[in-house]
């Protein structure tokens, strides 16, 4: 019996692992880019001649200069005069001081105005957040500095971020303020850095652990997106938020590829049931023209029988007048009756004939609407996003304004090029750090824009690639055309095949309503 488990522990160890359930991970994509928004914010003492490091905790952007943190990371230097605050990203080279401009310690904020520097700014996650969602915490562990024996010197230099991974355990807020608890590890230096979910949206602010003895699990609390929200609010803070799930791009291809399936099912079907009520309506139509020929050639006939008739009667008659002498009736009646007679001739040649049932069933079966083509969209369009088949994290799922004109001109002043029956376009922001393509089916009226994030090196990089200038402006010269379409095969070399996003558009014809001010 022994031998025989043994034999088959193996094969039952397979199937537990076939039927137990696969751990949802983030896209390291998304937690890189999140990442790079992430800083140490270190408080150094001064005597005017000698700095001294005193401690430090992690920020994060929520306005390209603007960092927040927790209150108690920064609550020495509201009371120490001599205390200055650091704020170091996780890439470049650059340091930046910072100042205190709002504080919260009721529920653990505080916001610092970089006094130079821009860092790219984090997104915050404001749906709800569920038991057992995976989530990383993103900062600056003094326990790992301590262990890698890093000196003042590198403590105040650029240097890459730390993420742990856990889960959430809802429904246990703190008393003092809103909370999400979670599993992801902790430690002194943590504090002020954000709890992101998988597709590296912030949904807290971490701000404290609980305690242990070094038996039991440890658990970290985040101040709620609830609090931070507020707290932005009251400080004048517009923060950029979402409210669109998170899922992975595999989950949106798959996605994609069923809706895909199920629209081509559906165009099968609708195309056979289009095909077979054509069939029926030939049917139909030749039936009818059928019917129509016969009557028109029965009416033709008889028409034609009913005048030759009478052009035999005009024509005796007329022999008759002449054979009596009677010249000027004979010559009236002949005539008549020549007339008659060509009349009937007429109407017999003349009546359709059966090969023209198939010109009147051509006739009605070739009438159709000529395809969608790109002089379909010429013009303002509006386009929304089609979620089902989109793969958001840090965009908003707007509508947008999209003017086309045939030759690839959007917008009157973004130059698109054609590739095939689709028109695309790249686009590297002067300042914004990220990198976009844009796809255009005119046939469709189908939108696809990905986008990247990508870290400071790649970004310098993308940015290289314009050393020649901005390609502003419409127009179909080679070298425009020419410019766009290298800078699209270089950024195509340069980024890695997956975005972190894929927003989907379906456009029609209409203008965007311009935006409420008081919004």
């Amino acid at each position: 019996m022994v031998a025989l488990l043994r034999r088959f522990t193996p094969a039952l160890g397979f199937l537990l692992a076939l039927i137990a359930p696969v751990a949802s991970h983030a896209e390291q994509q998304d937690i890189a880019a999140a990442a790079r928004g992430v800083a140490r914010v270190v408080l150094v003492a001064t005597d005017g001649t000698e700095a001294y490091f005193v401690g430090h905790g992690s920020g994060f952007a929520v306005a390209p200069d603007k960092i927040l943190t927790n209150a108690h990371v920064v609550e020495l230097a509201r009371e120490e005069k001599n205390l200055v605050i650091g704020v170091i990203p996780s890439e470049g080279t650059k340091t930046y001081g910072g100042r205190i401009i709002a504080y919260s310690p009721g529920n653990d904020l505080a916001l610092i105005q970089l006094e130079e520097g821009r860092l790219p700014v984090s997104t915050f996650y404001a749906g709800a957040v569920s038991d057992g969602q995976h989530v990383t915490a993103i900062g600056y562990p003094g326990t790992v500095d301590r262990a890698q024996g890093l000196g003042l010197k590198q403590l105040v230099e650029p240097l890459a971020t730390v993420k742990t991974s856990g889960t959430i355990s809802s429904g246990r807020a703190s008393q003092n303020f809103d909370t999400v608890l979670h599993t992801a590890p902790l430690a002194a230096g943590n504090s002020g850095g954000p709890l992101v979910d998988d597709c590296g949206r912030v949904i807290g602010v971490n701000s404290f652990g609980s305690v242990s003895d070094g038996n039991d699990a440890e658990f970290g609390f985040a101040v709620s997106w609830r609090e931070v929200a507020s707290f932005l609010r009251q400080a004048g803070i517009s923060s950029l938020h979402t409210i669109v799930g998170c899922r992975s791009m595999a989950e949106a291809d798959a996605a994609d590829a069923a809706l895909t399936q199920r629209e081509a099912q559906a165009s099968e079907q609708k195309n056979r049931a289009s095909a077979d009520a054509r069939e029926e309506a030939l049917t139909r139509a030749r039936d009818a023209a059928e019917r129509d020929v016969i009557t028109a050639r029965e009416n033709a006939m008889a028409g034609a029988a009913l005048f030759l008739a009478l052009a035999v009667l005009g024509l005796a008659a007329g022999g008759l007048f002449y054979s009596q002498g009677k010249e000027r009736k004979a010559t009236w009646f002949l005539a008549s009756g020549g007339v008659l007679l060509f009349v009937a001739l007429g109407l017999f040649f003349l009546k359709p004939s059966f090969s023209s049932i198939d010109d009147k069933v051509k006739l009605q079966a070739d009438i159709g609407v000529a395809a969608n083509g790109a002089y379909a969209w010429a013009g303002d369009n509006v386009c929304k996003v089609d979620l089902d088949r989109s793969r958001l994290t840090v965009s908003q799922p707007n509508d947008i304004g999209f003017n086309w004109a045939e030759g690839g001109c959007v917008n009157g002043d973004t130059q698109y090029v054609s590739v095939g029956t689709q028109w695309q376009r790249p686009t590297v922001p002067d300042e914004a750090n990220y990198v976009t393509t844009s796809q255009f089916d005119p046939a469709t009226g189908t939108l696809r824009v990905q986008r990247w994030l990508p870290d400071l090196d790649t970004m310098g990089k993308a940015r290289a690639l314009l050393r020649d200038g901005p390609i502003k402006g419409c127009g179909a010269d080679s070298g425009r055309l020419a410019r766009i379409a290298t800078l699209q095969s270089d950024m195509t070399a340069l980024l890695p095949p997956q975005p972190n996003e894929r927003i989907v558009y379906h456009c029609q014809k209409g203008r965007l309503a311009p935006a409420d001010p008081a919004e």
